[in-house]
């Protein structure tokens, strides 16, 4: 039995007890190896002495263990003791995604869409390695404080490594998809219906189907057409508002078809939410809205009653034997669901099995064959004392068996031939030592688990080791620096083996823990292990380079680096290389941020558009200019700058001409002048004939240029 301030596994210290359900409790324990605090998972005391349940229990670990991702919470370590069956996971400080939806109602669209991003990443690299949550909720996603987005519980989830495994959900109803719901084949794609259940809730702060029992919410799943989330909030984008009813679409084939898929769009509707590019295939008549027959309805209902009546019995027997349990609420307000058997009492199986045959008879031959078509539904709990939002579809699946080997007698053996021996039947061998005068120094006096019991594969076997009459005390290392404790152990004559981890208490380079632990004997020459602290383990991200990228990848880029992308601001740049891109971040590239930072950016839109101006006066052309001009005619005057931009188009015959002009764009111009020149009439007298000639006078039309320079702005 678990008590607070015991220690397990020779190194989890049990803390509190921070959450319960109905197979098992979690606890909050330090990791004295690691100088860490971790979650530990204890299967309840009842379900121990189960073979079944011990072997759901293990599969959970392992199907958990095999996930390695930030979004993820990790599985460390699984191990028994005395009869107690445990998981060592991650502790995640922070708040259930439910409880942060209470707290502010509802979420902004882009704080949901991001969140859903992380979710939707942490489930695809489930789904990478074969493995189907089935049960995603609001309750089983934690915000941490850093603001890093994790999926829990994969208690319920089970390795999809071929087509016959079917559904085995207890998860809750509000968030289970139709194919769920009918107790039918289950796949990734489940998972795709639930979250987008869960992208529904975070937008408008409430489930899109609600009713007084289970088996009426499961029938609008089934049944009822999906609602607008913009029915409730109305400034929600329209693509946003396609992704939800893509991933929610009654017909698996119409939902999206890898969480990639999702991601994608999800990413799009951060960068662009006012485009509608998400391609939602119209429902023909296989995914349209699905109405329950009669004949399906009644078995419906027969099937819960017969629940009810099993239920009751095992009730009112139950209370016979033993007084009433109080049902533990977690903290998310809802009775705790276990992932199995929630409702399991071993004294009461025998008398379970008998109902159950006798029911099975009762319902008759018509039962038998639409379970062959379509399993019903079933309602969860001790009548009002347990949630009526879960739905237990009755499936048959078959458990794996964990691979065990038989254990060798080592009795004799020195310590390295013990060492190999064991490591390479797989298991994990752990030294103790005691001075015996009876037994060779170096000798293995005795081990934990007999000789040819069988064990697991990777179980830990201790082994006592003799330290001959006269062992050698291991001195006390903890908190030197390394150097020193090298020096330390030297002295005593033993060899020191190093190993690291993080700690927030002890200063780095100095030694955390010890193995063996001071004060033990040990065998001169032998090794002491020395964990030596590597500082307080960095919970920050590294801020990428997105200058130079255009906004859509820079935003990509900063969501998979962890942080949050903020305000992107038009500003002029003069780098015109660096149009349309990324100019500016808020944190510079390399620096160590909190996850979860916003990061603004600035998008260069060019150089800065140069203006200038013109105020002064135009003089007429100068004799310079044109010697034939004179000032009574009319010019036509034209300004024009560089560019071709027409600043003055006037005529006139009277100069100066005054001009206040400004956004030129260009530095420089022209002024054209263009005006006609007539010569006088010439006369002359011929001197042999004394005649006059008049020669009369022309008109030409003449063009002057003139450069002019305008002044900046």
């Amino acid at each position: 039995m678990i008590k607070i301030g015991m220690i397990i596994g020779d190194r989890y210290e049990i803390l509190e007890k921070i959450g319960t359900g109905g197979m098992s409790d979690v606890y909050k324990a330090k990791d004295h190896k690691l100088n860490r605090f971790v979650a530990v998972k204890v299967l309840k005391q009842e379900f121990s002495e189960n073979a079944n349940f011990v072997s759901k229990f293990r599969i959970e670990a392992q199907a958990a263990a095999g996930l390695m991702h930030p979004n993820i919470v990790n599985v460390y370590d699984v191990g028994e003791e005395n009869g107690i069956h445990y998981i060592v996971m991650e502790l995640v400080e922070g708040i259930t995604l439910k409880k942060y939806i209470e707290k502010k109602a509802r979420l902004s669209v882009k704080e949901a869409v991001s969140i859903a991003i992380q979710v939707s990443m942490g489930i695809e690299a489930a789904h990478n390695s074969h493995i189907i949550h089935r049960d995603i909720k609001p309750q089983n996603i934690i915000i941490s404080k850093e603001g890093k987005v994790k999926v829990t519980d994969f208690g319920i989830a089970k390795a999809a490594t071929s087509n016959t495994i079917t559904s085995n959900v207890m998860g809750s109803v509000h968030y289970t998809s139709p194919e769920q719901a009918r107790g039918g084949y289950s796949d990734e794609k489940s998972d795709i219906y639930s979250l987008g259940i869960t992208m529904f809730e975070m937008l408008t702060g409430r489930v899109p189907f609600n009713g007084e029992t289970t088996v009426a919410i499961a029938i609008k799943h089934i049944q009822e057409e999906m609602p607008s989330p913009r029915e409730y909030v109305s400034e929600i984008p329209i693509c946003v508002e396609q992704i939800v009813f893509k991933c929610c679409q009654k017909s698996p084939d119409r939902r999206y078809q890898s969480m990639a898929e999702l991601v994608d769009d999800l990413k799009k509707a951060l960068i662009t939410p006012d485009e509608d590019f998400v391609k939602v295939v119209d429902p023909d008549e296989e995914a349209s809205t699905k109405f329950i027959s009669d004949r399906d309805m009644a078995q419906i209902k027969r099937q819960s009653e017969r629940r009810e009546y099993m239920e009751e019995a095992m009730r009112l027997k139950r209370q016979s034997d033993v007084e009433d349990e109080e049902i533990e609420e977690d903290e998310d307000g809802d009775y705790s669901e276990d992932d199995y058997d929630e409702d399991y009492d071993p004294k009461m199986e025998k008398l379970t099995t008998i109902l159950a045959i006798v029911a099975a008879v009762l319902i008759g031959g018509i039962i038998l064959f639409l379970v062959g078509k379509t399993v019903g539904l079933f309602s969860l709990g001790d009548n009002s004392e347990k949630e009526e939002n879960s739905i237990v579809p009755e499936t048959q699946i078959t458990e794996p068996i964990n691979e065990q080997v038989e254990m060798i007698n080592v009795i004799g053996m020195t310590m390295e031939e013990a060492r190999t021996a064991l490591v390479k039947l797989g298991l994990s061998p752990e030294f103790d030592y005691v001075e015996s005068d009876s037994v060779e120094e170096g000798i293995v006096i005795s081990a934990d688990i007999s000789t040819s019991t069988l064990v697991d594969v990777n179980s830990v076997v201790k082994v006592t080791v003799s330290a001959g009459r006269k062992g050698v005390e291991v001195p006390d290392v903890s908190g030197v620096s390394y150097a020193e404790a090298v020096t330390m152990l030297q002295q005593k004559g033993f060899v020191a083996n190093k190993a690291e981890s993080y700690s927030s208490e002890v200063e780095k380079g100095n030694v955390i823990s010890q193995t063996p632990a001071a004060g033990d004997k040990a065998p001169s020459g032998s090794a002491v292990t020395v964990r030596v602290s590597l500082g307080a383990e960095e919970n920050k991200v590294r801020v990428p380079n997105v200058i130079g990228l255009d906004e859509e990848d820079a935003t990509v880029s900063l969501i998979e680096a962890g942080l949050t992308p903020g305000v992107v601001e038009e500003v002029n740049n003069e780098d015109t290389a660096l149009t349309g891109l990324i100019c500016y971040q808020s944190y510079s590239v390399g620096s160590y941020v909190e996850a979860g930072t916003v990061v603004d950016m600035k998008l260069s839109i060019g150089p800065k558009a140069v203006t200038y101006k013109y105020n002064g006066s135009i003089q007429a052309p100068t004799k310079e200019e044109d010697p034939d001009y004179k000032g009574d005619v009319s010019v036509h005057v034209v300004i024009t700058s560089a560019d071709g931009m027409t600043i003055l188009d006037t005529t006139t015959s009277s100069f100066p001409i005054s001009i206040n002009s400004a956004g030129i764009k260009s530095a420089t111009g022209t002024i054209t002048f263009t005006y006609t020149v007539t010569t006088e009439p010439t006369t002359s007298t011929n001197p042999e004939t004394g005649e006059t000639i008049t020669v009369p006078g022309t008109s030409m039309e003449k063009t002057v240029t003139r450069p002019i320079e305008f002044t900046e702005e």
